[in-house]
């Protein structure tokens, strides 16, 4: 497992695993990214929020690394997972994005975060992890590109908003892989969302940017929170997941 190291921001500033990397992608195979897979803030920095918020999902995919981990060890799937947490630079956003440095999330103030350095975030975090992710998938040159997320049952800044699905499919232009693991995911009996709880018409960034810009075929899942919450949950999702995943890539178009 490689683990690259974040360039020190600093004669206080401690260095830290901006990502880590499990297995070695096979040329043409799958592999899974996972931008949210860590919750990790530098040692030199401060967001001034209670720590237990860096558990939650305003911090971190909850469940997303279990089950990364257990599709690169036990289903053949490398992964590239972000060790970073969202609440530093959100990596799965456009670099000029709003909330590329959320000052708010899901009804908590990340006081940190008002009036941050930018420009200092993007070149420290966001442009080494992505440059990293680019070089990973050159070289691996990937049939099907995953990329993984979890999603909250409720947001508690709108309880009463309903999500029903287990699992969602994410698409922008490129939609024909993901609308063939919304058909094998349906016949193991889930309730699939069709660009839900989020659309990837919007929210799209990392596989604009690593697969569609390049004319990679991915399937962005959103799994919900609940489903992988326990080592048992993420054991069976790494399996779902891995069965769809070769499906997708063994069919025709």
């Amino acid at each position: 497992m490689r683990t690259p190291m974040v360039a020190d921001g600093g004669a206080a500033a401690m260095s830290m695993a901006l990502f880590r990397q499990i297995g070695t992608p096979r040329h043409g195979g799958i592999v899974l990214v996972a931008d949210h897979a860590g919750n990790a803030v530098p040692d030199d920095m401060a967001l001034g929020i209670a720590p237990e918020l860096l558990e939650r999902h305003i911090g971190i995919d909850i469940g997303v690394a279990g089950v990364a981990e257990r599709m690169a060890r036990f289903h053949e799937i490398p992964a590239h997972l972000a060790c970073l947490s969202r609440l530093i630079v959100d990596l799965h956003r456009e670099e000029d994005h709003e909330k590329l440095i959320p000052t708010h999330s899901d009804g908590h103030v990340i006081p940190g975060n008002i009036g941050a350095d930018r420009t200092m975030r993007i070149a420290r975090f966001y442009h080494p992890y992505h440059e990293a992710l680019a070089r990973w998938l050159e070289q691996a040159q990937p049939s099907l590109i995953i990329s993984l997320h979890s999603f909250t049952p409720e947001l508690a800044s709108n309880p009463a908003e309903t999500r029903p699905w287990e699992v969602g499919l994410l698409y922008n232009r490129n939609e024909a892989p993901a609308r063939r693991a919304i058909r094998l995911f349906e016949a193991q009996g889930l309730t699939v969302g069709d660009n839900q709880p989020y659309s990837g018409k919007l929210l799209n960034a990392t596989m604009n940017r690593h697969a569609e810009a390049h004319g990679r075929d991915y399937l962005a899942i959103e799994v919900r929170q609940d489903q992988i919450a326990t080592a048992a949950g993420q054991q069976r999702w790494a399996r779902l997941i891995a069965e769809v995943a070769n499906g997708v890539a063994l069919r025709p178009a």
